[in-house]
């Protein structure tokens, strides 16, 4: 049986935290890929932007944040995502133009969620 990302120490709780303008739904010991932040590989990021967190007992809805409520999470390194083809085209001119992107993320390991 696969243990869920979500179950931490025979309890679920998890968090809705705010990255780069983006949500994210995080646990314990679970590991995102987010915008790249300005950390160094295995600095400790403190990510204080927490919307909502959840669990069996109880809780927290943040009005539009939770006061005192912070995810810690280590950095783990950047890594750069799938590559994006950005093709321009205009028919009977002969104008084609060919592009790739591949975005660059940061990869964080959460570690632990405080409620505050």
């Amino acid at each position: 049986m696969l243990e869920s990302p979500f179950l931490y120490g025979g309890e679920e709780i998890y968090a809705v935290i705010e990255i780069g303008g983006k949500q994210y739904k995080v646990a314990p010991k679970q590991t995102i890929e987010v915008e790249r932040l300005d950390f160094a590989e295995g600095d400790t990021v403190e990510l204080d932007k927490v919307l909502f967190i959840g669990g069996d007992g109880d809780t927290l809805v943040g009005n539009p944040i939770i006061n005192g409520a912070k995810v810690l999470a280590t950095c783990l390194g950047e890594t750069k995502g799938e590559k994006v083809i950005v093709f321009k085209y205009k028919s009977k001119v002969r104008y084609r133009r060919k592009k790739g992107h591949r975005q660059t993320y940061t990869r964080i390991l959460v570690n632990e969620i405080i409620k505050g």
